[in-house]
């Protein structure tokens, strides 16, 4: 048996493991499809889930992540964000300036902004902030960091061939096969991944980078990393300069929902990079 791992991102508190697994196995084997492969009658799928950890334990409605308090590291990474979609979208307005009141009250304008993204359409802006605090979480909490590559470890076997990570997830994933090199993983593939932030996220990652350069992920002998051309969260979309030469970085098209999973998924360069590890 071949077993297929996949990690997912932001937006999951309210979800779980089986029914993240019947939303990405459908899509994941249509992009397998579509690309003239299939897979083996024995592989297995999986989903780490680590959502569970940022899910408010009885908050009321009243006590919500509020964009108010946010921190100077949410405060840049939206005002990336916000800048990114003024150059994707000719519809949202970019920052004009940026002032020493960008931490109190940029916040409140660059999601206000970021609500006018295909992408973002329809989101409140208290829930589009509570899903970039699941990233700042992340990096500032160690039990965070460590309950999410935990999620992973759980399901390593010794038929775990492929790891398949969105988003936050393709962080939690590289991390974790960082620090676990005996894994058997041979094939890591990122979508949509904000791994190449600098400063915040890349220069933040462990182990460490050296010289500008970050350390490769484990045993893997295949990366692939897939981000769509207007997908304002994997804001650095070629990964190789950053990570090593042979990372293989694609440019795909999702369309309005550029940063949706399942649309990553169903693509044939994300069927072509599973079916290369059968």
């Amino acid at each position: 048996m071949t077993k297929i791992i996949g990690v997912h991102g932001i937006g999951h508190q309210f979800g779980g493991a089986h029914s993240l697994r019947e939303q990405w196995l459908p899509a994941l084997k249509d992009g397998v499809a579509l690309a003239g492969h299939q897979l083996p009658e024995d592989f297995s799928f999986d989903c780490a889930f680590y959502g569970d950890v940022f899910r408010p334990a009885g908050k009321s409605a009243g006590t919500a992540d509020d964009a108010s308090d946010a921190s100077e590291w949410e405060a840049q990474l939206l005002q990336m964000w916000w800048e990114e979609a003024a150059r994707t979208y000719p519809n949202v307005r970019g920052p004009e300036e940026a002032t020493k009141s960008w931490v109190t009250s940029g916040a409140h304008k660059a999601l206000s902004a970021l609500t006018n993204a295909k992408y973002f359409s329809g989101i409140l802006e208290s829930l589009m902030f509570a899903d970039l605090r699941q990233v700042f979480r992340y990096f500032h909490d160690h039990v965070v960091r460590a309950k999410a590559q935990a999620s992973i470890a759980k399901l390593i076997g010794e038929d775990t061939r492929v790891i398949v990570a969105h988003s936050l997830g393709s962080v939690v994933a590289y991390e974790a096969l960082c620090a676990n090199p005996e894994w058997p993983v041979t094939h890591l593939i990122t979508l949509g991944s904000p791994l190449g932030v600098r400063n915040l996220i890349f220069d933040a990652l462990e182990p460490m980078p050296t010289n500008g350069k970050g350390h490769w992920p484990g045993g893997v002998k295949s990366w692939t990393n897939i981000s769509s051309g207007d997908d304002i969260v994997a804001l650095t979309k070629t990964l190789e300069p950053l990570f090593m030469p042979t990372v293989v970085d694609l440019s795909i098209s999702n369309g309005a929902k550029a940063h949706d999973a399942c649309r990553y998924l169903t693509t044939q360069e994300v069927g072509n990079a599973i079916a290369a590890a059968f």
